[in-house]
């Protein structure tokens, strides 16, 4: 407990930064499986269990934890081939889509 029992944008905003989640509410694991999904396999398409073993998580707590996130804020989009990486998560990454 830090502060004087307040609850201030300030102190939210330095609790959210020791939880590791950012403005847009991803924490770690968002991170660690939008990174893996962009570094390993160029943003996909990509399936579900290899994205689960290449960042060693189940692949049922991506499917029902992580991933409707993702999907409701346009950060992936599911298709026949696998997972897909959108422009709109390059974007938050700063980084540039491939070709």
């Amino acid at each position: 407990m830090r502060g004087n029992g307040t609850i201030t944008e300030e102190m939210a905003s330095q609790a959210l930064e020791m939880l590791q989640v950012d403005p847009l509410g991803l924490d770690h694991i968002d991170h660690k499986l939008m990174m893996g999904m962009i570094t390993r396999f160029r943003g996909g398409p990509v399936g579900l269990d290899t994205i689960a073993a290449s960042i060693g998580e189940e692949s049922t707590t991506i499917e029902d934890v992580y991933e409707p996130y993702l999907l409701q804020i346009g950060f992936i989009q599911r298709t026949p081939r696998g997972r897909v990486v959108t422009h709109t998560a390059y974007e938050h990454f700063n980084m540039e889509m491939p070709e």
